[in-house]
């Protein structure tokens, strides 16, 4: 007799509703994983940092990484959606590339061996390397490059929100500077420089956008420096702020509108002025400092060539810098003239270099010389006079010197002069930051040999820009943005709840009643809503809401009750006042949608 299989199927509906009864439908304080603490934590050196640890947003697992509680994850939840729905209103395709990826596409592009030790490298069990993936231009690559092969697939724009890790040396700031870290990357790839300088524009738009709809004030564009990434022209996108590592320079020329990093920004000086003097070696012994010379002589720091000596990273070649004595190198213009990375010079005997007495008048040393063009039409400078213990005096280096190449290294500095208006302008700021874009032309599609057969036949290497957004640092930039001393100040557009109802003596059945009901009626209104009813005294209650900075906050008491009302106040003191309890769910809905249309 045949055997018989029988075959059960189980269907499953994923449309099921699961429904909660009781405390777990509500999201209540006490249930929320996280410590809230009176005293701020140990190394927490910036309010941001501190003020998110204090509130149990993040917890320090070990340098430059963190775990993050339920009210950061919603903070930057919020960041994320609102960047894919700007990504994706600009045509944006997301994607998602491995964290963990073959050292090959790195040795393809060539940044295997150009990147530091920022990048981290190691060996699989097959013996295979690979790499961590700190960007993912190599990836971009790799995933269009087999596709994309005709210019009728052209232009297009990929983007991800994915784990990023890079081995930054100088992790600090809670999430404003970390080492694993979550960032929106977008690749756009081309046909033509024109198509990606409009996309570009595009782009520009939309991140400016984004800032606005996540409630950061004070963010600008700055022009800024390819770095690592490469390409011609690129932009940063600041948060203003004290406690910013980056240096700005701004015009305040009302109408100009100048604004670069300090690292790409030009430096123009005023004139200096002095009278064309013979050379004179004057004898100054133990004088091994600007300071000290400027005592010496009796003139001003600006009329003296200063030396600064690096050595190239890649063979330890000397590189001496004259420029005038009241300016400071930019080491990453001199990077881009000398075409590598530096480092500040150990000089030793043999370099011909004599530390401290460094001048361009006989200089000897075994060096590439940089002049910077501050020095430019000076009639009369001090420098040193390559001898120990002795200066010139009244040095001209078209006279002294000969011809030389004067090329800008210097840093921008306040009272400059504006490149764009000409006018004594510039003053320099600091911020973070919190977004970049990159043209970066054929620099990764050429190297990892991406092409497309265009119109008349011929290959041709796409043209790309890629663009970037920090999450977690954005999140860290707009508590340090906004806050007080009592806690961050979140904009409702990424706050972690839009409400939070405060139940003041919650064994009270009338109270609960109350807050109970109010909770559910805006829980069901749509409105993001955190509880806390806690048996605890109502400094401790507030000084925790404060902590947890949601813009909108209702209160509910004995008083209250008695006198038929719900208290209700902003996070950032803008307004305090009653609504009778009857009316408040939709009162409050009512200011959650007032408040939410500003972004």
């Amino acid at each position: 007799m045949p055997s018989i299989i029988l075959y059960f199927f189980i269907i499953i509906d994923y449309n099921i509703t699961i429904v909660y009864t009781g405390d777990y439908v509500q999201m209540l304080v006490r249930n929320l994983l996280g410590l809230r603490f009176k005293e701020t934590p140990k190394d927490c050196v910036i309010a941001s940092h501190a003020l998110m640890m204090k509130g149990g947003y993040m917890k320090y697992m070990c340098n430059g990484s963190y775990s993050l509680f339920m009210p950061a994850r919603r903070i930057t939840r919020k960041i994320e959606n609102i960047i894919r729905e700007e990504m994706d209103k600009i045509g944006g395709q997301e994607v998602l590339f491995p964290v963990v990826m073959p050292a090959s596409l790195w040795e393809e592009s060539g940044r295997y061996t150009s990147i530091g030790s920022e990048m981290a490298r190691f060996t699989d069990r097959n013996n295979a390397k690979m790499v961590l993936g700190m960007t993912h231009e190599e990836a971009a690559v790799h995933l269009a490059r087999d596709t994309a092969q005709s210019y009728t697939d052209y232009p297009f724009m990929i983007y991800q929100i994915q784990t990023k890790f890079r081995d930054e040396p100088r992790a600090r700031g809670g999430l404003i500077r970390v080492r694993e870290f979550t960032m929106k990357d977008a690749y756009s790839f081309h046909t033509s420089q024109e198509d990606l300088e409009r996309y570009y524009d595009i782009c520009f738009d939309a991140y400016t956008r984004i800032f606005k709809r996540v409630g950061a004030k004070n963010v600008i564009a700055v022009k800024s420096d390819s770095g690592m990434m490469g390409g011609s022209v690129s932009h940063e996108f600041m948060l203003l702020t004290d406690i910013g590592e980056d240096s700005l320079a701004i015009c305040t020329n009302e109408g100009c509108g100048y604004k670069a990093n300090v690292e790409v920004a030009e430096c123009i000086t005023g004139e200096i002025k002095t009278q064309k003097e013979n050379l004179e070696e004057v004898f100054t012994p133990h004088i091994e400092t600007i300071e000290k010379l400027v005592k010496k002589l009796g003139i001003t720091s600006g009329a003296m060539c200063k030396a600064v000596v690096y050595q190239k990273n890649e063979n330890d070649e000397y590189v001496v810098v004259f420029i005038r004595g009241d300016l400071e190198v930019n080491e990453t213009k001199l990077r881009n003239v000398v075409g590598g990375e530096v480092h500040a010079a150990y000089i030793t005997e043999e370099s011909g270099i004599v530390a401290g007495f460094i001048g361009p008048v006989n200089f000897n040393g075994k060096a590439k010389v940089v002049f910077d063009r501050s020095l430019k039409g000076i009639e009369s400078l001090a420098c040193g006079a390559n001898k120990k213990d002795y200066h010139f005096k009244g040095m001209n280096i078209k006279r002294d010197v000969g011809e030389v190449e004067y090329v800008d290294v210097a840093k921008a500095f306040d009272g400059g002069v504006c490149p764009c208006c000409g006018k004594p302008t510039i003053t320099v700021k600091r911020g973070i930051e919190v977004g970049n874009i990159f043209q970066l032309g054929t620099k990764y599609t050429k190297s990892m040999n991406m092409t497309y057969v265009d119109s008349d036949g011929t290959r041709k290497n796409p043209i790309m820009g890629c663009y970037g957004i920090g999450v977690g640092r954005l999140a860290a930039s707009i508590c340090e943005e906004q806050h007080d001393d009592y806690g961050p100040v979140w904009p409702i557009s990424i706050a972690p709840w839009q409400v939070e109802i405060c139940c003041l003596q919650s064994e009270n059945e009338t109270v609960k009643k109350v807050a109970d009901e109010l909770y559910d009626k805006l829980d069901k209104a749509g409105v993001e809503v955190l509880y806390d009813d806690r048996d605890i005294r109502a400094g401790a209650m507030f000084a925790d809401a404060d902590l947890f900075g949601i813009p909108v906050r209702a209160v509910v008491s004995l008083k209250t009750c008695d006198r038929g009302v719900v208290e209700i106040s902003l996070r950032d003191k803008s307004f305090k006042g009653e609504t009778p309890i009857d009316g408040a769910d939709k009162y409050i809905a009512d200011m959650v949608k007032e408040l939410l249309a500003k972004y």
